[in-house]
């Protein structure tokens, strides 16, 4: 059920991404009641995890908002990143990845 998405984010600058996330028929994805986490890494073995804000801002939609401030940007090396977004189900807490691909950091020229 992932879909890959690669993104670019500003090093310096407040990143936001909306995600829309359907089912299988095309159908709108109801998120009602489940919890959703993001996350990057420098490489898939690396065992350091960089968060991302994630949250269901219209569960009826299907909508999931992932973010980065200005500051946790700043922070971050200008460079390809890998990530993912999983949701978790209310019932059973089933686990599943719905998003995911490279980010690319790309640096700041100003301060």
């Amino acid at each position: 059920m992932s879909v890959i998405v690669n993104l670019v984010i500003e090093q310096g600058a407040n990143f936001s991404n909306v995600i829309d996330l359907a089912n299988d028929n095309g159908s709108v994805m109801d998120l009602t009641n489940y919890t959703v986490v993001a996350a990057m890494r420098t490489e898939y073995a690396s065992t350091t995890v960089i968060p991302i804000t994630a949250v269901i801002t219209s569960p009826a939609d299907g909508e999931i908002t992932i973010s980065l401030t200005a500051v946790q940007t700043t922070a971050l090396v200008a460079r390809r990143y890998v990530y993912e977004v999983r949701i978790q189900a209310p019932v059973a807490g089933v686990k599943t990845r719905v998003v995911e691909g490279i980010i690319t950091v790309t640096p700041q020229v100003a301060t």
